[in-house]
């Protein structure tokens, strides 16, 4: 059958919003992954080709949520556009009914049907696997990259490895080695300089330390020492902790074939939640891409109408439609989880119902097309509710009407002529914001479903409440709402100003005198006081926010709690001697096999080794300073190397001393119950301390410098893309508010990916930190004031 011309005018009308909105919502959903796992990558010093191929496989996944979403606010802009522009009033006139749009949407329907199953078929299951190894392949191999310094790597099986500072040309330097491979038996090794060694075609790992000592001590012998100078040392570590395999499939990694037979092993061996994933996840497969279909037909039903609604009430639309499928996804698996509903039918349940809505909606829009859908009351009631709290009834006629006795005041004001707000400024500002706040809500609509999908797994499983999860909600929103503002801000300047672009406004308020710097005035003030809003939330909020919702991520999750570890520790002192403990109980502050390694930092060697069974506050009651307290350490003894330098050689000699008790000067017991901070989880003032503390130590504190000068650039993002944005808007406004929006999204990821090779730049030492912060703002601020400046205004 040949597409008529109205099929071709409608699927037409519609590729454009879909695209765009494909677009917005694919981003969106990238943008945490893209950050963490890119900005990662770039760090560590991954060749820009597998970042690249890292953030491709991250596509799938978001694909599979954004495509049956932008459908239908592709179909809900189209159609909303042609009931704008009364197009459907001329079509009812021609005889053309809403069944006969069925054509052409059913035929978008069907190629995002299609598009979606290729996805989660076959795309989804084999990008996820593709990124794992990737990921675990690619940054395993770099180890020499992921030591960090003044952090423990303990990656090598009974060795931990404390790197305290990286030169920029490359290696390790002052290295500190502890080697307990050998039971009973344990060797530290100080070298000045080091590196490893990775050969990935011979699969051969080598660990070299230049000027150094090695000590070993035995458990059973405390007495008995032995030390060793070298001038070059090398280690054959273990291939399979750098080239580790490929990871098993999870069930998401699954092809179809794959969980039939995860379904047989399940039964044969009597896994029910094995059994339960794989066949609830094989009919997902199958059941959500006819959420294509099902939303194709809810978007024809309510975007055709003789009503001017506009698009930004058919975003409102579309998140809503969206959310309740989700909704109905969760309800289905949770009741198929309880036992309540068969795995192989609960998938198909949201579709169904979304199905049945649709053809009721269909049928009563094409009775009924100039009517919205509203929720009326009876007129009696309305009658009666007003009758009994509306004004009295008139006296009757020829009656006198009382008159009260009136006493006027007439405060007489001062006049002042403000010219601002003028009505210009407030007809700005509300286009302004209605679109801003639009934004900002389908951002989050899209966040939640996103999130919601993420972990309706852990919830399934009984590893997490609803009410956990709204309480993850509750706190990861302020940080991904302080990454849309800058976003936000922008589509709503494009829209806006675009809009008057192409209703031809800015020519009338130029026929009027008013230029295009007092226009966007208003737009400059709401960026100004956006800046202020994310400096205040990072602030006030993002820092203790972003605490708890790591918290509350590892919990749903399973991981680890992200607390100290009290087994087994390694930990640097400020001063830089090395800590180890068997355990730590941290309500008692006790310590249980606790030895000291004290160094000297110029040169990098051991001077003195401490080893006691047990320490503890020598006097609970003592000023709790954190960095001077005063310790009883029992059944120990102290060894102190101390050397000579003569003519021909270094001569060093061993004092050893055992004790039944002993003071010590540590830091408090708070010192060794924190980790190391994390800036997103810092205020500006918290981390420029710690930065102060890092350089007195004599640390490398770069990472954290760029971090605390992003601190401060990254809410000027606010300004500088709104100056941006305005002499976009007017040169390409004659595209609408759709042009506007697509425009904004690619600025929006070229700015973020500009802000993440900086960032990682600044991190490797290869620019100042505060250069690295700076650059995104400066490149895109010197854009905007040239466009601005060379704009007809």
């Amino acid at each position: 059958m040949v597409p008529s011309l109205l099929d071709r005018y409608v699927v037409r009308e519609t590729l454009l919003p879909f695209l765009l909105s494909l677009l917005l919502i694919t981003f969106l959903l990238i943008i945490p992954p893209m950050l963490q796992q890119g900005y990662a990558l770039i760090a560590q010093g991954v060749g820009w080709s597998v970042v690249m191929r890292v953030l491709i496989t991250l596509l799938p996944q978001a694909l599979s949520i954004s495509i049956p979403m932008a459908v239908l606010m592709g179909l809900l802009i189209a159609l909303g556009r042609l009931s704008a522009d009364r197009e459907f009033v001329a079509m009812q006139a021609c005889g053309v009914s809403v069944y006969r749009l069925l054509r052409p949407v059913g035929f978008v329907a069907l190629v995002s049907t299609a598009l979606t199953a290729y996805v989660l078929i076959v795309s989804l299951p084999n990008a996820n696997q593709k990124f794992r190894e990737i990921t675990l392949r690619e940054v395993s191999s770099l180890v020499e990259n992921n030591v960090k310094p003044r952090v423990f790597f303990d990656k090598f099986p009974n060795r931990v490895l404390y790197v305290r500072d990286l030169p920029p040309g490359g290696g390790w330097r002052d290295i500190f080695l502890a080697d307990s491979s050998k039971p009973g038996e344990t060797t530290v090794s100080f070298a000045r300089e080091g590196r490893i060694l990775v050969d990935r075609e011979k699969q051969v790992v080598q660990l070299q330390l230049a000027h150094g000592t090695q000590h070993t001590t035995m458990a059973s012998q405390p007495d008995e020492y032995h030390e060793t100078a070298f001038e070059n040392f090398s280690l054959n570590l273990d291939p399979q902790t750098v080239f580790p395999p490929p990871p098993n499939r999870g069930v998401p990694e699954m092809t179809i074939a794959d969980l039939r037979r995860t379904i047989r092993d399940a039964d044969s061996h009597g896994d029910r939640l094995l059994g339960y994933n794989s066949r609830f996840m094989i009919q997902y497969k199958f059941s959500f891409p006819v959420a294509c279909c099902v939303l194709s037909l809810v978007a024809l039903a309510l975007g055709f109408s003789n009503r001017k609604d506009g698009m930004l009430a058919s975003f409102v639309i579309g998140i809503s439609v969206s959310f309740v499928y989700y909704v109905l996804l969760y309800m289905a698996r949770a009741a198929a989880h309880g036992g309540v509903m068969s795995p192989n039918v609960a998938p198909w349940l949201p579709p169904s119902v979304l199905g049945v809505a649709g053809v009721v909606l269909l049928l009563w829009r094409a009775r009924s097309t100039d009517r919205p859908i509203l929720i009326t009351l009876p007129a009696r009631r309305i009658a009666e509710a007003a009758g009994a709290s509306g004004p009295p009834a008139p006296a009757a006629l020829g009656s006198p009407v009382p008159r009260s006795p009136r006493v006027l005041l007439v405060v007489r004001l001062p006049h002042l002529n403000l010219r601002w707000p003028s009505i210009l400024d407030v007809y700005t500002s509300g286009q302004y914001l209605r679109v801003f706040v639009l934004t900002v809500l389908a951002a989050l609509g899209v966040f939640y479903i996103s999130t919601f999908i993420d972990l309706a797994d852990k919830l399934f499983r009984g590893a997490a409440t609803t009410a956990l999860l709204l309480q993850y909600f509750y706190y990861q929103t302020p940080q991904y709402v302080y990454y849309i503002i800058p976003i936000a801000g922008l589509v709503a300047t494009l829209v806006t100003i675009g809009a008057m672009t192409k209703n031809s406004e800015l020519i009338v308020m130029r026929a009027c005198g008013v230029s295009l710097y007092r226009t966007a005035v208003p737009l400059l003030i709401f960026a100004i006081a956006a800046s202020g809003v994310l400096f205040a939330m990072q602030e006030l909020v993002l820092a203790r926010a972003n605490q708890e919702a790591d918290r509350l991520n590892s919990i749903i999750r399973g991981f680890p709690a992200q607390t100290v570890s009290e087994l087994n520790r390694w930990i640097a002192s400020e001063a830089g001697d090395v800590y180890h403990y068997d355990y730590f109980d941290s309500r008692s502050d006790r310590f249980t096999r606790f030895t000291q390694y004290q160094l000297e930092q110029s040169p990098w060697r051991l001077s003195s080794v401490l080893y006691a069974d047990s320490v503890s506050l020598a006097d609970a009651t003592q000023a709790p300073d954190e960095r001077d307290m005063v310790w009883k350490a029992r059944r120990g003894w102290v060894r102190t190397v101390t050397s000579r330098r003569t003519k021909n050689a270094v001569k060093t000699a061993v004092t050893y001393e055992p004790f039944a008790e002993r003071e010590l000067r540590l830091e408090g017991p708070g010192y060794f119950k924190t980790e190391a901070p994390d800036a997103l989880k810092l205020t500006y003032g918290q981390l420029s301390e710690y930065i102060t503390r890092l350089k007195a130590s004599g640390f490398n504190a770069v990472p954290q410098m760029v971090q605390l000068q992003r601190k401060i650039a990254f809410p000027f993002v606010t300004v500088i893309m709104t100056l941006l944005a305005v002499p976009f808007a007017v040169t390409t406004g004659r595209r609408g508010a759709l042009g506007g929006i697509g425009i904004g999204i690619a600025i929006s990821i070229v700015y973020w990916v500009v802000l993440s090779v900086f960032g990682a730049l600044g991190e490797g030492g290869v620019t100042t930190p505060m250069l690295a912060a700076w650059a995104p703002n400066i490149l895109f601020g010197a854009a905007a004031i040239y466009m601005v400046l060379t704009v007809r205004t």
